[in-house]
């Protein structure tokens, strides 16, 4: 497969460099050979985190297309803030073509817990605008995060009640032509995994969306993870971080084990989507702009996973 970042990287079209015709772009992306890579997106956390709180970086989704086309990424994972303005949809339309940069799909939960009957009416209203919204502008993936208890551990009823609204959002998704995916924060996957094996006991065949330095951080070992679950994942975000936690400014600046992850994914022959996700803390600096950490870390993946 020519993908798009593969034309723009033998092309010498970098992040600085030019940007392709759209209909040379598309090209690119309709060779499909034997051995298609995997779609490697970009999700927009890095320039969301800048609008507390509902994280809702529309203000500058220009210059997030930009970078992300620049960088030769394969296609932009948005949150559900982008999607609840009125004219969400053409203005999406508009930068995809602008840009060439399709929409792969969006992230999903900010605010809400559906572990909570008293917020699921509210949860599904919200549902049935994004959802459509996304199908209108080509995403097909929806990673759904349920929501934190903010104190102690879901009950079973609560167990029980945040099924019944995840089997209606998985609903809406498919009518729609979007994959519905359980995306992890820490709180699904502690103690023990409670909140999300909780979630597969009662619909064991959700598709899985794992956030890699999620697990990490909440002491579940990807590998193991991949082991175990991987029949059941389609999309995956990567992140990095050095031995004392800090997140690294780019991926492969870190100290995670991707070459173990990468082998990991290869015997359960992964095939689905994978998303970067950069994020810094509050107080960081980067040394580089956006435009450059986004190529470094697509180049470092697409070398370790061979994805290229």
């Amino acid at each position: 497969m020519i993908n798009r970042r593969k034309f723009i990287k033998k092309s010498g079209l970098g992040a600085a460099g030019t940007i392709l015709a759209p209909n040379m772009v598309m090209a690119t992306r309709s060779c499909k050979g034997e051995n298609p890579a995997i779609p490697l997106n970009g999700h927009l956390w890095v320039y969301a985190s800048k609008f507390p709180p509902n994280w809702d970086c529309t203000p500058v989704l220009d210059t997030v297309f930009s970078d992300l086309s620049a960088a030769g990424m394969d296609g932009l994972e948005l949150m559900e803030g982008q999607l609840r303005h009125d004219d969400a949809v053409n203005r999406l339309k508009t930068l995809i073509k602008k840009y060439d940069l399709p929409v792969s799909g969006s992230s999903y939960g900010v605010g809400f817990g559906m572990w909570d009957i008293e917020q699921h009416n509210a949860i599904l209203k919200d549902i049935n605008t994004v959802v459509p919204r996304l199908s209108e502008v080509g995403g097909t993936t929806f990673g759904i995060s349920v929501g934190n208890k903010p104190e102690g551990l879901k009950t079973e009823k609560e167990l029980d009640d945040q099924a019944e609204l995840l089997l209606k959002i998985r609903a809406r998704c498919k009518e729609n032509g979007i994959i519905a995916n359980l995306h992890n924060h820490i709180y699904e996957v502690e103690n023990d995994m409670h909140d999300l094996k909780g979630t597969l006991e009662r619909i064991p065949d959700f598709k899985l969306g794992p956030d890699l330095n999620w697990l990490i951080r909440a002491g579940v070992d990807p590998v193991d993870f991949i082991k175990n679950y991987g029949d059941q994942i389609v999309y995956l975000h990567i992140r990095d971080q050095y031995k004392d936690g800090t997140w690294s400014e780019y991926v492969g600046q870190g100290d995670t084990n991707f070459k173990t992850i990468a082998q990991a994914l290869k015997m359960k022959n992964f095939n689905g989507q994978a998303a970067i996700e950069l994020a810094f803390s509050n107080d960081f600096n980067p040394k580089n702009d956006l435009k450059t950490d986004w190529q470094l870390s697509r180049e470092f993946v697409e070398q370790t996973f061979n994805w290229s």
